[in-house]
């Protein structure tokens, strides 16, 4: 049995800050790969991170340029005092698999890109990074996205027959014919927590205040006609898409706790409208939304099947998991893209490394 140490870094759209792990991936004479998660945290944005993240799109091109580095000595500081507080030995550690902060995911314009630099985090960790696992497969042709569904399927198939992710956007992945599919659904904690925070509240716990609130029929309606949702598979969502396409529907309706109650709604339909149009029997749940109960049992209202969550450990870090196994591949010169998922000409190893 041999074994290998990777740390693993992930910066949601959500805005809630960074998830940290440190993973022992082992691999049997079968090639067989299993995984313990030895040591995970998140370390949450100042809200002047938040701020200066969420209006980077439409800042200038100096600031963004410092921004990127920036970012990337906060995920530094942030790696040594998560390296110090578990007495982790820098020395077992092969690379930290980092997928960045998304600022722009414009697939038309042929760009998606992440910042917090790799080569600054090499430096200051001294320590190998494999990140930008997007870029190269845009340039094949490919939506860049998702990138976790081989770490679904190598990591947790035993668990179930899909795997849904609920962070700010709502992605999928399922086998059909025995080759992997997996795209966005829709939005998820994106706009739920930008509406919440209008109330106050960093987000709806439990979906308490969407609970309360009644639905709006009419823009659910609307919501659900949006042309996205009429696009076959291999598609992926951005911010921007939510800015120019989504948004402008719910202000319409001034109540904020109608709009989560419609959006909650919007969400748990399109969710199961995928699951049980492609006969999937079951799903395993991940990202903060399968901590919204209320989410989760209007998902079960619809959907025929059944769904699984896992330990919270799971549930919070999984796509931090994930992206250190990609490291991994990507280390051993090995397809860690699939042309099935993302629309690409082709399988592909994607990721740089940067050496310190």
């Amino acid at each position: 049995m041999q074994s290998f140490y990777y740390l693993g870094l992930m910066s949601g759209t959500s805005l809630d800050g960074a998830d940290i792990v440190y993973v022992e991936f082992k691999k049997d004479k079968s090639e067989l790969i299993t995984f313990d998660l030895i040591a995970s945290k998140t370390y949450n944005y100042s809200q002047e991170w938040v701020s200066k993240l969420s209006k980077l799109t439409e800042d200038s091109a100096l600031n963004f340029c410092k921004t990127d580095v920036y970012l990337a000595v906060l995920f530094s500081s942030w790696i040594e005092e998560f390296i110090k507080e578990f007495q982790i030995d820098k020395n077992k550690i092969t690379a930290i698999g980092s997928h960045g902060h998304t600022i722009f995911h414009q697939i038309d314009k042929k760009f998606s890109t992440q910042i917090g630099n790799g080569n600054t985090i090499s430096v200051m960790t001294q320590l190998p990074v494999v990140c930008d696992f997007r870029m190269k497969n845009v340039q094949y042709g490919g939506q860049g996205a998702p990138l976790v569904p081989v770490g679904d399927f190598d990591l947790f198939s035993l668990e179930a027959d899909s795997f849904l992710n609920i962070g700010g956007i709502c992605n999928i992945s399922y086998k059909q014919n025995n080759q992997i599919i997996a795209y966005d659904i829709c939005p998820g904690n994106l706009p739920l927590n930008k509406l919440s925070q209008l109330l106050g509240k960093k987000y709806d716990k439990n979906g308490l205040i969407a609970k309360s609130g009644e639905i709006n029929f009419f823009l659910l309606d609307m919501l659900n006609e949006l042309p996205f949702y009429k696009i076959n598979k291999t598609k992926s969502l951005g911010v921007e898409w939510l800015e120019n396409e989504f948004y402008p529907l719910i202000k319409m309706d001034h109540s904020i706790e109608k709009n989560l109650r419609t959006i909650v709604e919007h969400i748990a339909i399109q969710v199961a409208k995928v699951l049980n149009d492609n006969n999937i029997n079951s799903v395993l749940l991940s990202g903060g939304g399968a901590k919204n109960t209320f989410l989760v049992e209007r998902i079960q209202h619809y959907y025929k099947g059944k769904i699984k969550l896992p330990s919270t450990s799971i549930i919070d870090y999984k796509e931090a998991i994930i992206f250190a196994y990609l490291a991994h591949l990507r280390w051993n010169n090995q397809n860690n893209c699939l042309s099935s998922v993302t629309g690409s000409k082709k399988d592909m190893c994607t990721g740089v490394i940067y050496y310190p």
